[in-house]
């Protein structure tokens, strides 16, 4: 297992679209996936996507079965490897909330995404995954995804008044950013 460096805003790997996974169950797909939760873990993370550790691959990882110290007040999201997603939004209600990400350090922003959505897409093993969620659920589903596509969230913030530093904006936050 590696920790791998994730990259930042400005990096144009990141703006790319990522290239469908065709081999489930291999050697290299699990070690990506280990690769991404560790380095996820390793940062807090509430979940992370291939291109932000230069993979240019449709996998994305999110969840935890423990509270994230950078989304404290959130509930959990069950772990979840997600590979080739297609997101679909239930119905046309979006919800406005603050996201961070870790391609983006010390900056948190109000994102709108659609309530409720339905993903499906395929595990490691290329099992079929097919769930509804909404909320917080379905926020970080659409912000990890977003980076297979080649979007950061500050791409879809509407209103700047409502972006700024962390360390400002939420003290308490930043100081779990930085453990």
């Amino acid at each position: 297992m590696t920790i791998h460096t994730i990259l930042k805003m400005g990096d144009p790997r990141l703006l790319r679209v990522a290239q469908p996974v065709t081999a489930f169950g291999t050697e290299a797909l699990h070690t990506l996936v280990r690769d991404l939760r560790e380095t996820m873990r390793a940062v807090n993370g509430a979940g992370l996507a291939a291109p932000q550790i230069g993979v240019d691959l449709q996998v994305v990882i999110f969840g935890s079965d423990q509270r994230n110290p950078r989304y404290p007040d959130r509930p959990l999201v069950p772990q979840t490897t997600l590979v080739n997603p297609v997101i679909t939004p239930l119905g046309d209600e979006e919800e406005e909330d603050w996201e961070g990400c870790l391609s983006v350090p010390g900056l948190r922003g109000v994102v709108p995404r659609w309530s409720r959505i339905r993903y499906t897409g395929f595990d490691p093993e290329g099992q079929p995954i097919d769930r509804v969620a909404e909320g917080f659920h379905a926020r970080v589903v659409q912000h990890e995804c977003d980076h297979l596509i080649g979007k950061l969230y500050p791409m879809r913030v509407r209103d700047f008044s409502r972006f700024g530093y962390t360390e400002v904006l939420f003290p308490e936050i930043d100081a779990a950013e930085d453990d």
